[in-house]
């Protein structure tokens, strides 16, 4: 039984891809260009309603959206992947901190990349861009300071929040800022890079970015 990831490159559908090589299950990705806007196609709404990708057909037929509740899923069916720790404080943290990217941190970057999308027509779209990122900035420090374990969030070692936070990470147009002041999210960042499971799927999504890259 296979799933089905309708996805883009270097979209949000890496973090799902990654967790799904990380269960060792099956899975097709089915491209939804989003540089063609393949996205609004009604074929792909029938699939989506919202939209956007990722999206997951799984292997009993079900259609699942929205990152979180997707990678939820893949933890639950596939509990010998650990994807989230069995202890319940670890568990409880890292549900904590993958909701607080999710929520607190994701959705900047629509405000950052389309800034137009939220400002009046009298207002201007740079100025709007520039309060999401010191407002992105502010969060990310939230979320170094909350990095306990080395290199990975918890200190029982990898969650599946840990590929929350790298691939979140890398959005924005922050590259500068982010190394100068977000290192343990750097060093996160590498470590899941360089996982055996997941490496070739990053780097398919993200050739420019390569595990030494932050050394």
């Amino acid at each position: 039984m296979t799933y089905i990831l309708y996805g883009h490159r270097r979209s949000g559908s890496l973090t799902v891809e990654m967790a799904l090589a990380e269960t060792g299950a099956d899975y097709k990705v089915r491209e939804v260009d989003l540089e063609a806007e393949a996205q609004r196609d009604q074929s792909y709404a029938s699939v989506n309603p919202q939209r956007k990708v990722p999206a997951l057909v799984t292997p009993l037929g079900e259609t699942l959206t929205e990152s979180v509740a997707i990678l939820l899923t893949l933890d639950q069916r596939h509990p010998e992947a650990a994807l989230l720790p069995k202890d319940k404080m670890e568990r409880a943290q890292a549900l904590r901190w993958l909701l607080f990217v999710a929520t607190e941190i994701y959705p900047i970057v629509e405000i950052n990349d389309y800034p137009e999308r939220f400002s009046p027509a009298t207002a201007s779209p740079d100025a709007l861009r520039d309060v999401a990122r010191s407002i992105w900035r502010e969060r990310w420090c939230i979320v170094e300071g909350a990095i306990l374990g080395n290199p990975y969030l918890l200190r029982s070692g990898f969650s599946l929040t840990d590929l929350y936070i790298a691939v979140v990470s890398r959005w924005a147009q922050q590259d500068q800022w982010r190394s100068e002041h977000l290192p343990k999210v750097e060093k996160l960042t590498e470590a899941v890079m360089a996982r055996p499971a997941t490496a070739d799927v990053w780097r398919r999504h993200r050739p420019e970015l390569t595990p030494n890259r932050f050394s």
